[in-house]
């Protein structure tokens, strides 16, 4: 047994997942799992790698020792990042699938119930179809989400990772806002985030940051493109610091001159209905009920604008392209999952098309707690920002002590 020194969190942490998933493949009478979305196998293990598109499983049984199939070049991220023990690896001129069925046979798993992944990013239908095709005795069910329903809610040690990630969030943004001065360009912008979130303890997150300026702000998911910031106009940020491939997110808005009244006015809504949303969330609300916490007062303004997304959705552990788990849960009107102790979210009820060009979005990542819910920010700033050092400093003051 070798050490376990380069894992991200205790043993005994993943032991608990482990455990937890298989009493919910016991429930659903599972014999063997097929994970290959790359945050459950991060989850589960802590395996990482940016090769996640060749075809890569932790395959799970009921009670026998776990082992990964992975591409070789893959293989070396489980010694030094996992506590998985075995694994079957296939060269570049091999056949993943056909590794897959030889190591089932293998360890006696080819006529068990197993269950693999329908819904997984990267693992696509045509490898989908060998796999069914390549067993005859086999029953194949779908056990899509069983991982996530441990995921959902996070541990101490996940959250602790996430503090950390909040650090480089802060770092990033109070970069960017201080870099968003007239005359700067975009990519200017862009290169003070990332230094600031790097130098701060950050990883590559799962999504660039989002840097739009002027009318481009009007752009859903653009992000810099060497734009010149112009006086008296919006420059957007949101960025989402990473440590670990946990994330946290932050938006924030600067108007680069004496803010007009209509922008006073968006920033007057953005954060009543980001108050209200904070106000609203604790154990058994509905996602429901958050959504229509910041909806209903965003609906109510007189400025043009809309709340055209969800309000918000999990956020955790994440690889690109996107660095939310929203497809685990969206606070959106007509969801009636309640919430949990633990869920961490990403609270988002900005404001698009101000007077028909321009947007506000001032936003906060967030955990759900037994009697409310708390920030994972240490800055109180939650405002429409002017450019330069001095705005954007009180994002890296740390709390006393």
């Amino acid at each position: 047994m070798r050490d376990h020194n380069g894992l991200s969190f205790s043993i005994g942490e993943y032991e608990r997942r482990l455990r937890e998933l298989r009493e919910r493949m016991a429930r659903r009478r599972i014999d063997v799992a097929i994970i290959t979305d790359p945050g459950n196998l991060l989850y589960l293990t802590g395996y990482q790698t940016t090769g996640y598109s060749y075809f890569q499983a932790l395959v799970v049984p009921l009670e026998d020792e776990p082992f990964m199939v992975t591409r070789r070049l893959e293989e070396t991220n489980v010694w030094p990042r996992t506590w998985v023990e075995i694994t079957r690896p296939y060269s570049d001129t091999g056949d993943a699938i056909e590794t897959l069925h030889h190591a089932l046979v293998e360890f006696g798993l080819d006529d068990q119930w197993i269950g693999y992944e329908r819904n997984s990013y990267f693992f696509p239908a045509y490898q989908q179809e060998r796999m069914l095709a390549s067993f005859d005795s086999s029953n194949f069910v779908d056990c899509y989400g069983i991982v996530e329903a441990g995921r959902i809610t996070k541990s101490e040690e996940e959250l602790a990772m996430m503090e950390k990630a909040a650090r480089a969030t802060e770092a990033g943004m109070a970069a960017g806002i201080a870099a968003a001065v007239p005359g700067a360009t975009e990519n200017d912008v862009a290169a003070a985030v990332h230094e600031a979130m790097f130098r701060a303890g950050g990883e590559y997150p799962a999504v660039a940051p989002y840097i739009v300026s002027g009318p481009r702000c009007m752009i859903g998911h653009a992000t810099w493109e060497g734009r010149t910031i112009q006086e008296n106009e919006t420059v957007f940020l949101e960025v989402g610091g990473c440590v670990r491939r946990y994330h946290t997110a932050m938006m924030r808005t600067i108007w680069t001159g004496k803010p007009p009244r209509v922008m006073r006015e968006a920033e007057a809504i953005g954060q009543e209905a980001l108050a209200e949303m904070m106000h609203c969330i604790r154990p058994g609300v509905t996602s429901a009920e958050v959504d229509h916490a910041a909806r209903h007062i965003i609906s109510a303004n007189r400025l043009g604008a809309e709340l055209i997304t969800r309000a918000g959705y999990s956020i955790g552990i994440a690889f690109p392209p996107s660095w939310d788990e929203g497809y685990m849960l969206s606070l959106k009107p007509g969801d009636r999952r309640p919430l949990e102790p633990g869920m961490t979210m990403h609270l988002i009820p900005w404001l698009w098309g101000v007077e028909g060009d321009k947007l506000l979005g001032i936003s906060e990542t967030v955990v759900v707690t037994e009697t409310g819910c708390r920030s994972f920010f240490e800055s109180p700033e939650r405002k429409l920002f002017r450019p330069g050092p001095l705005a954007g400093s009180a994002m890296v003051q740390h709390r006393a002590g």
